[in-house]
């Protein structure tokens, strides 16, 4: 049930590192082929994987089953055709925009309504809980919002887009994406690192912080009231600052010290979340456009990508383990869950990414289209080995499980 979001997940990843060939950051954020290459990334790739990993991880959280786990035969072909439609119509035919959202928009709708039927079943109502309550609730209005956006583009339906946008990815990337992050951190982040006893406060009040200033941001701009916006974005660096302190904590008390290619990404996606915050900063002081995009870079490509990547190396040779190996444990040796990753072809993947996301970060923040391009290259290098580390790791020991 989960290999297919993980593989298409991946899939999409490569796909999208193609693309990033085709872009001109100079254009600005408004231009429609990269609109395009931000739907594919987020949607193919990034809610790909984590409705894969929640699939797994919702029951494991919560202590409970699913409320109905075959409604995710159905989750990932709607996901797909719509974000395939939404792809399309901002490359080439606008039309097609409102059927690409409409398909998005009921993909989840189902995965909403089970996440929450399901997280109805918990009796411990933890933080990570309150998280992916919030979350999901938060990504539910970002896709309507983000469908009412498709309508104006595609069927002339009157809507203000330039004024909307932001609260859309407000509601997606700070609403969801970020504060489903930031549930996982809890319970992923201490099982890795093994990270015991530290406090939690920094996150507890992360996750209040970010919940009002997207829920103000969302007020605001239905209200028109432009100082509010700009409190609610104050309100998100205050957020993630204290989020990355809390990340900090955890770090500083992991029993694990081992450098694999799990704690790189981490390191590298937070170092790029860092620098994402601090270039959200300047791009908001001096309201330059080179800035802005970088930043966006380095969140989407730094922070979002090496999280997803670098826990892929540990959630499915798991998932595989439990699947092939689990039922031979005392009948015959069982591998290791580090043997059951493709070492080389992860370090490979890790540096012509990590040096392809940070020469490509200083091509958009330069303007040089060269230097991006340059960097562009070396991620799809990256995303080639990731693609095949993927395989690679569904693959192990099939027969054995046969």
């Amino acid at each position: 049930m989960i290999a297919p979001f993980f593989v298409l997940g991946t899939l999409i990843y490569f796909v999208a590192a193609l693309s990033l060939l085709g872009i001109d950051p100079g254009l600005g954020h408004f231009d429609p082929y990269i609109a395009g290459w931000v739907h594919l990334f987020l949607l193919g790739f990034v809610m790909m994987i984590i409705f894969g990993a929640m699939a797994q991880l919702i029951p494991v959280v919560v202590e409970v089953g699913h409320y109905s786990v075959d409604l995710y035969y159905v989750i990932w072909p709607l996901l797909l055709s719509g974000m395939l439609l939404m792809v399309g119509g901002f490359w080439s035919a606008p039309a097609i925009l409102p059927y690409g959202g409409l398909l998005v928009l009921v993909s989840m709708l189902i995965y909403l309504f089970d996440t929450i039927m399901t997280l109805k079943k918990a009796e411990n109502i933890t933080l990570t809980v309150k998280t992916a309550v919030a979350a999901n609730i938060f990504l539910t209005t970002g896709i309507v919002v983000g469908f009412t956006m498709t309508l104006a583009i595609g069927a002339g339906v009157e809507l203000d887009i330039s004024r909307w946008l932001g609260t859309h990815a407000v509601l997606v990337l700070g609403g969801y994406v970020l504060l489903t992050i930031m549930g996982l951190s809890l319970i992923l982040l201490p099982m890795f690192g093994l990270a015991h006893g530290f406090d939690q406060k920094p996150i507890e009040r992360s996750f209040n912080i970010m919940s009002v200033a997207v829920v103000l941001h969302l007020l605001s701009t239905i209200l028109n009231i432009s100082w509010g916006a700009m409190l609610a974005m104050a309100l998100i660096f205050a957020a993630i600052t204290l989020y990355i302190y809390q990340v900090y904590l955890i770090y500083g008390v992991r029993a694990r010290k081992e450098n694999d290619i799990w704690a790189r990404s981490m390191f590298f996606g937070y170092g790029s979340l860092v620098a994402s915050v601090i270039l959200g900063f300047v791009a908001a002081i001096s309201g330059s456009e080179n800035i802005l995009l970088s930043a966006a870079w380095f969140f989407m490509m730094g922070f979002v990508g090496f999280l997803i990547t670098g826990h892929l190396y540990k959630i499915i040779p798991f998932l595989v383990w439990f699947e092939r190996y689990a039922p031979l444990v005392g009948k015959k040796r069982v591998p290791m869950l580090n043997e059951m990753y493709p070492a080389r072809m992860a370090d490979w993947e890790f540096g012509f990414t990590a040096i392809g996301v940070v020469i490509a970060g200083l091509g958009i923040l330069s303007g040089y289209k060269d230097l991006f391009k340059g960097g562009s290259l070396l991620i799809v290098v990256g995303a080639g080995y990731m693609l095949a580390s993927v395989f690679w790791m569904l693959r192990f020991g099939k027969n054995e499980g046969e």
